[in-house]
This record gives C-alpha cells, structure tokens and sequence, in this order.
C-alpha cells in the first residue's frame, strides 16, 4: 500500500500485479508518499484493512491492479525460485534478504505443480482472491479504480491523470524471468487456480 496525503490518493497493493512499478510512478508524482498506516498492516495490507486503521482514508481516490490469475501464479513462484536460487548461490545480498515465512516454507515445494496445489490451501495469502484486497464490504468501499497488469501502461495513465503528472510509460521493476504461462500447468493446477480464483476470474473475464 501506498498512501499520499497531498493528492488524496490510496494505492492497494496486491501481491504480483506490477505493483512495484506502480509504486515508482506514485512515488515520483507524490514526495510525501508513505507505506504504512497505523497501526501498521504491511505492504500488501487489503483495503479493508486499511480502512479499519485509518478510516478517514475512506474519502481517499483509491486504485489497485489485478492479473490473470494463472499467468500472477507463475510470476509469484518465478520470484520465489529466483530468491531461493540467489540463497543457494551465496549472491548479492542473500544473506541480508532471507525472506519471510511463507517464501521459506513455499521454497521447499517440489515443483510449480506443488506450490499451486499445497501453497494455495496452506498460506492464506496465495489463495485470496484479488477482489478480497480491493473490496471493503464493512467499509461500504471498493477502490475506486482497478487497472490491470494486461495493460499497465494505458491504466496507469488514469492514475497520472488523478496525481495531475504528465503520462510516462511506467519503468520494469521487480519482473521474475519464465516462460508462457500456460506451459507450466498441468490439468490439476489449472483446475486449482480456477476455483480459487473463481471470483477473480468471474469480475474480470479472465481465461485461461
């Protein structure tokens, strides 16, 4: 999460969308950008969350970004693999970033196949559905702009417009290298993503 106070702005991280790059286009448009409410509830905090902190955020433009749910699966255990690979090698800051619980205990799964199957019923927060982190029910809330990853660049520019800064192509950050998505699922992780992300796949159209 992202909030700048100057322009009234709320960013709703949801894990793997793009959202460090994101970040990057706030940050330059809004100095006074800060990543925590009180208290505090992390940087991939749901809206609802972050409502219960700080409920005069409610009054706040919020926006937030979703991505197909198979292709954000592949992209979140490229990220973990690449970490893990960097642990095994003793590189560049390996020891200083040795992860959190669930990157060390997701890190031991045998394969793509495991980490759906067993990460998705075993840490909450790869089976929540990206709806959850951008709807606030109790709140009456939703984000008030949801862009996707799909195309990051053209819904970025909604968000430019909002913070009243020149339109710019949004810089690559964070990206975790791998093939097509669709190369890595086998019949049972695919019927995995699709029913926990059911409601995901339902809001926005998403296919396979």
């Amino acid at each position: 999460m992202l909030v700048c106070d100057s322009h009234r702005v709320l960013f709703v991280h949801v894990p793997k969308t793009g959202g460090v790059s994101v970040e990057g286009v706030m940050r330059r448009a809004c100095p006074d950008a800060r990543k925590q409410v009180e208290p505090r509830r992390g940087r991939h905090a749901p809206l609802g969350r972050i409502l219960d902190s700080e409920p005069a955020l409610t009054t706040y433009w919020s926006y937030g970004f979703v991505r197909n749910p198979w292709a954000r699966m592949v992209s979140w255990y490229a990220m973990i693999e690449d970490w893990r690979r960097r642990i095994t090698e003793g590189g560049p800051g390996s020891v200083k970033n040795q992860g959190n619980d669930m990157w060390r205990a997701v890190g031991e799964y045998a394969d793509f196949e495991e980490f759906v199957l067993r990460g998705t019923e075993e840490w909450p927060r790869m089976g929540r559905p990206q709806v959850a982190y951008l709807d606030a029910p109790a709140h009456g809330r939703e984000v008030d702009f949801i862009g996707r990853t799909e195309s990051l660049a053209a819904d970025l520019q909604v968000v430019q417009e909002r913070l009243g800064v020149e339109p710019t192509a949004p810089p690559r950050r964070n990206s975790s290298p791998h093939g097509h998505y669709r190369d890595y699922f086998t019949d049972a992780a695919r019927r995995r993503v699709a029913e926990v992300f059911e409601a995901d796949i339902d809001r926005f159209g998403y296919t396979f």
